[in-house]
């Protein structure tokens, strides 16, 4: 099964994208976990601003890329930061790029956090994920508290068997949800 790890944060030092690279390392056979990252490296912060008018035939080189990836991507993981009560603005950007073109469409999808403090954006995102017809599979989706850690702290956390486990565990019930949704 192939996974594709989406960070909607654009830190060089984000929690977010450190908790994905720990759930790479953690996926057990059979799955196979990839971080986008886009042509350029930046992951969804390399997208150009979502605009209907430019969504031609051909899209935009990045557009392309993000959608491509969507597409061989048998399920999709989320992680990401919450600001303002809401979804970062890079995220929803490479969202909109997929509402009209349906990647996501009966895809399942998990949701990471690295703060038990992101409700707010936890539900925003499961609103715009339950819009564009994803299949959210709640089950395997986990938080783990690393908000305010030093990089340093962070790996060490996510080091700990404990969760490692909680994030393969993750990982396995996504795969179950993927097979019973063929």
């Amino acid at each position: 099964m192939r996974v594709l790890a989406v960070s909607g944060s654009l830190r060089a030092a984000s929690t977010n994208r450190a908790l994905l690279q720990a759930a790479v390392a953690s996926a057990r056979d059979g799955v196979a976990v990839t971080l986008f990252a886009g042509g350029d490296g930046r992951g969804v912060g390399g997208l150009p601003l979502f605009n209907p008018d430019e969504d031609g035939d051909p899209a935009h080189l990045a557009v392309q890329a993000w959608r491509a990836a969507l597409t061989q991507a048998d399920a999709v993981v989320i992680a990401c930061p919450e600001y303002a009560h809401g979804v970062p603005g890079a995220l929803k950007n490479a969202l909109d790029w997929v509402v009209a073109s349906g990647e996501l469409v009966d895809k399942p999808v998990a949701l990471l956090h690295a703060s038990p403090r992101s409700g707010y954006a936890r539900a925003a995102l499961a609103e715009i994920l339950t819009v564009m017809s994803t299949r959210l599979v709640y089950e395997a989706s986990v938080t783990i508290p690393l908000m305010g850690k030093t990089p340093e702290e962070t790996a060490a956390i996510l080091a700990q068997p404990e969760h490692r486990v909680a994030l393969g565990d993750a990982l396995a019930r996504l795969s179950a949800a993927v097979r019973a949704g063929e």
